[in-house]
């Protein structure tokens, strides 16, 4: 689906105070935009933020950062944003996930969520995708030791190349469910995407696993 330009979004996002601007200078030095020592948990394609907000007002001993690449995507999130109350451990990044390890440094982040991704179906695309070992790479450079990164998706094959990623890329699959929904366990303490709420009413399974760095990280 062809996404829709919204006018004036990239001034929005520009000036918006829940969005760090410059992130790059940063690096290293996150701790001090939240101004305390609290982990930091990082959404990559967080879309319109219901996922990382919400998980932001139920655990406001850690630090949140949704990052979204395009600005109107991420507006909506903002515009949500001024209708509730102050979040002070959640802030937003307008980026593409290649620049991780410049924006962040080793061991800076916790833990890793990635939601309902792109499938970039082609196979000449397959770099691209969020759980790709090219990306788990990346991830791994700026993962504390032991960090982990959660995936949750509806399309069966992005999760199995997932899957397969993870061990070829030496990462340990510590869970992993072909149905969240009807998995007490996994499911506990879970927090739906509005993607995820959409396809769960239509009756689709819901995969996720959780990884965990290699034991080199």
């Amino acid at each position: 689906m062809r996404l829709r330009n919204i006018p004036g979004a990239d001034e929005a996002i520009a000036e918006s105070t829940y969005v760090i601007q410059r992130p790059k200078e940063f690096r290293g030095k996150w701790n001090k935009v939240f101004g305390n020592n609290n982990p930091v948990h990082i959404e990559v394609g967080m879309g319109k933020g219901k996922f990382i907000t919400q998980m932001a007002v139920r655990h406001p001993q850690v630090n949140y950062i949704g990052i979204e690449r395009y600005t109107s995507v991420l507006l909506r999130a903002v515009q949500k944003r001024k209708d509730m109350e102050e979040l002070p451990n959640l802030y937003y990044l307008c980026i593409d996930a290649r620049e991780l390890p410049e924006i962040f440094a080793e061991g800076e982040i916790s833990k890793i969520y990635l939601n309902f991704s792109d499938p970039w179906p082609k196979e000449r695309h397959a770099r691209r995708r969020l759980p790709s070992k090219e990306f788990l790479n990346r991830y791994e450079n700026i993962l504390i030791k032991n960090g982990l990164v959660e995936f949750k998706t509806d399309n069966r094959e992005l999760f199995e190349f997932g899957l397969d990623q993870a061990e070829i890329a030496g990462w340990h699959v510590t869970a992993s469910t072909y149905d969240l929904h009807h998995e007490a366990k996994m499911a506990a303490g879970n927090v739906m995407t509005e993607y995820e709420e959409k396809f769960s009413k239509k009756g689709n399974p819901i995969y996720k696993m959780i990884i965990r760095c290699p034991d080199r990280c």
